[in-house]
């Protein structure tokens, strides 16, 4: 099943027509309600039925030939905390069962795509959202519909007050629309906010590094990899990266013929990168400070604006 998506915006859409949902902080999930039993189905189209067994048996509610979209997302504290979701995902069949009582999912369903075995994407979005709620309403949790409206005045309040709760922002959909299976038909606007960082490494080499390694100021100062830099800001880094090491080889009173020392030899390491993996990097001791504009959330990575090399 291949999902819609969504691209992302800096400011809010309005106009008519337009349908404005939160964006909740999750894992993408499919469920799939067959005539025998039920599929959970990730973004990837992986299936990951089994390490939500408590989805699997809210589901077995629904009639046969049902298929949903949503986020599967878990509440703590008031909030919805992505780092519990991951711990779901990962969990073994035996573990998951345990995880599915101190830690219950729920899933905020965002379309119908399919209802008694009929497909419903050519539809309008207005018409799917009417049938999505008729058909969960009288369910309740863990199954439940994303909250809409199509106020854009409502919608402003809930992207300024909602991340306090684990909401990420907002998705934005035409009322019109069909549902755009495989297409970034949609539009996001996630909260982002511009502070200070710490540089506490680099990708790439001294002379051309590609992306910085940051500590933000806010959540577990898990360090994060950052956009790909602009060539302007490759060669600020870069120009900083040399009067690093022309500093640190001058404080110890030695030359880098003497001791191997230069730009970008303050040693190594691995970070993970959003969508790569984990990837070597080069730190930086002592850090450097970045102005960056950054999501709330996890995704998508930091955007480096500036270098603040007067601190």
């Amino acid at each position: 099943m291949r999902v819609a998506l969504a691209a992302a915006v800096r400011t809010l859409p309005r106009g008519a027509g337009l349908a404005y949902e939160p964006k909740f902080d999750g894992h993408r999930l499919v469920v799939v309600r067959t005539a025998e039993d039920v599929v959970l189905q990730a973004r990837s189209g992986r299936i990951v039925t089994a390490a939500f067994p408590d989805l699997a048996a809210a589901a077995r509610q629904l009639p046969a030939g049902t298929v949903l979209d949503g986020e599967v997302v878990v509440w703590h504290g008031g909030r919805t905390e992505f780092a519990l979701v991951q711990r779901r995902a990962a969990a073994t069949a035996a573990r998951a069962a345990v995880l599915a009582q101190s830690l219950p999912a729920s899933y905020a369903a965002f379309d119908v795509l399919e209802l008694a075995g009929l497909d419903l994407r050519g539809r309008t979005y207005e018409r799917r959202r009417t049938l999505l709620v008729d058909l969960l309403l009288p369910l309740g949790p863990p199954l439940q519909p994303v909250p809409m409206t199509t106020d854009p005045e409502l919608a402003a309040t809930w992207y300024e007050t909602l991340p306090a709760s684990g909401i990420e922002g907002l998705v934005v959909k035409r009322l019109d629309q069909s549902y755009p299976a495989g297409r970034r038909g949609w539009q996001k606007l996630r909260h982002t906010e511009v502070r200070d960082a710490a540089v506490v490494g680099y990708t790439g080499t001294p002379r051309r590094p590609l992306a910085l390694v940051l500590v933000l100021p806010v959540g577990d100062e898990t360090p994060l990899v950052s956009s790909p830099l602009t060539a302007a800001l490759r060669a600020d880094v870069a120009t900083a990266v040399a009067e690093a090491g022309a500093e640190a080889v001058e404080a110890a009173g030695e030359t880098p013929a003497r001791t191997g020392k230069g730009p970008g030899a303050q040693g190594g390491g691995k970070v993970t990168a959003i969508g790569l993996g984990e990837v070597p990097y080069r730190v930086l001791d002592p850090p450097l400070t970045a102005e960056v504009r950054y999501a709330s959330t996890r995704h998508p990575p930091p955007e480096v604006l500036r270098l603040r090399t007067e601190l």
